[in-house]
């Protein structure tokens, strides 16, 4: 035996690529869906393009941990796990759980529902989707591996 099992490897597991994309298409929809609603939100972009400008700071904080992520840090990968994991999966999940537990008739979920409403579900459930993949693939064996071994 040459002790090659103790060998630290530089190479970065698929996983770790997949949790990345997973983030970056996370704040990509995150962004369409915070534009949208600026747009949509009735009136001159001007007066709702502030409400984005805490929102695109939280995306770019978060860009800016995933990158430290994507480089190996146990410390990132923990943050984005609390952070976006658990904090902004449950933001995420809250309006519409609140929308579904309030209708008696579910039939009429979907009734009235505009073109950039349709977009917006869109946006939304792609933001999810990505983050339920990310996250996930940070805790696989050969993501851990690579985190622990830095």
């Amino acid at each position: 035996m040459t002790g090659t099992a103790f060998l630290v490897s530089s190479t970065r597991p698929r996983a770790v690529h997949v949790a990345f994309g997973g983030l970056i298409t996370a704040l990509a929809a995150g962004v369409a869906e915070g534009l949208l609603r600026a747009v949509r939100g009735g009136g001159e972009f001007g007066a709702t393009a502030t409400g984005l400008l805490p929102r695109l700071a939280i995306y770019l904080a978060v860009a800016g941990v995933a990158l430290y992520m994507l480089n190996g840090s146990r410390v990132a990968r923990a943050v984005l796990t609390v952070g976006i994991g658990v904090v902004g999966l449950v933001s995420l999940i809250i309006e519409p759980l609140a929308v579904v537990l309030s209708i008696d008739d579910y039939t009429t979920l979907f009734d009235g529902m505009s073109e950039s409403s349709i977009v917006l579900a869109g946006c939304r459930t792609v933001h999810i989707v990505a983050v339920v993949i990310a996250i996930p693939a940070m805790y696989t064996p050969a993501a851990h591996r690579w985190f622990t071994q830095r």
